[in-house]
């Protein structure tokens, strides 16, 4: 499975491996790492990377780190302040997934919380 990719999204299992495309969540994840998603498991935190489905856009399966919560979804935002695919511009998100582990190309555990931003 693609995240960013236009398919109906269908997670199975309790993880799930997707294929991360594009370059709104640098330097966090880059084009074409493999990140595991959990489905269930504990809330959904403000700074978690999460698996998500823009309400504006339900064919469009996303990666991005979740802001606060609003309207019954999420707010969401890219970790790359240059692209602004995100909540900016399709607004609240249904989070599917939060994402736990990048498991290819240099294995790593996903943390929580917000990146740090430089000014």
């Amino acid at each position: 499975m693609r995240a960013n990719e236009h398919t109906r999204p269908v997670l199975r299992g309790p993880l799930t491996p997707v294929l991360v495309t594009g370059p709104s969540m640098v330097p966090t994840l880059r084009h074409g790492d493999a990140v595991l998603v959990r489905v269930g498991g504990r809330p959904v935190r403000p700074g978690d990377v999460v698996l998500a489905v823009f309400r504006s856009r339900p064919d469009l399966l996303v990666v991005k780190r979740a802001v606060r919560p609003e309207d019954g979804g999420w707010w969401l935002r890219g970790d790359n302040d240059l692209v602004t695919d995100d909540s900016r511009a399709y607004g609240v998100a249904d989070v599917r997934g939060r994402v736990v582990a990048r498991y290819w190309p240099l294995p790593r555990r996903i943390r929580g919380g917000t990146r740090q931003r430089r000014i």
